[in-house]
């Protein structure tokens, strides 16, 4: 089953020379590289990335990449980077997965609102209705939307929606 995991960035510096440039924090780091556990746990090791171009997002995936090999999973996804997952709307999250979604999981990592946003935005009736008042309200860093639907084609936002909010994955900071 087609599954996207919406993923907000770990916990990042206050500032930076600019906001796209800010990078993770000493915590942030240990929490990106824990997310990898929650993702092997639920069987969500990724065969695609979608990855913001922005510092923090960039080096949350490379926390996660790093947490998934020393948990047994140094698979080669593909990994997609894309300014556009910056400021990104639901529709352009939803392109971005329509034109590079492959395999079992495809794996967003991007920034607030829009994880949130997008995750209600696809969000169909069968989801589970904690997750999607969650997701309603924002996420927190380094937590992760999971999403599954039929197919990829499924995952767009026009018509009613198939595709089910099953849970958010949370990992704190230390």
């Amino acid at each position: 089953m087609p599954t996207l995991v919406l993923l907000r960035h770990a916990k990042a510096e206050a500032a930076g020379p600019s906001d796209f440039e800010r990078k993770l924090s000493a915590p942030g780091r240990s929490q990106a590289r824990r997310v990898a556990a929650h993702l092997v746990a639920a069987g969500l090791a990724p065969d695609v990335v979608l990855c913001s171009a922005a510092l923090r997002a960039r080096q949350t995936w490379e926390q996660v990449a790093a947490g998934l090999t020393e948990r047994g999973h140094p698979g080669e996804p593909v990994v997609h980077v894309a300014e556009e997952l910056y400021s990104a709307r639901p529709q352009t999250v939803a392109d971005l997965v329509a034109a590079h979604a492959a395999g079992e999981v495809t794996l967003v990592v991007g920034h607030e609102p829009i994880m949130s946003m997008t995750a209600a935005a696809l969000a169909g009736p069968e989801s589970d209705e904690v997750a999607l008042m969650s997701a309603q309200v924002g996420i927190p860093t380094a937590t992760a939307a999971v999403l599954e639907a039929g197919a990829w084609a499924d995952f767009h936002l026009s018509g009613a929606s198939v595709v089910r909010l099953r849970d958010l994955l949370r990992t704190p900071v230390d």
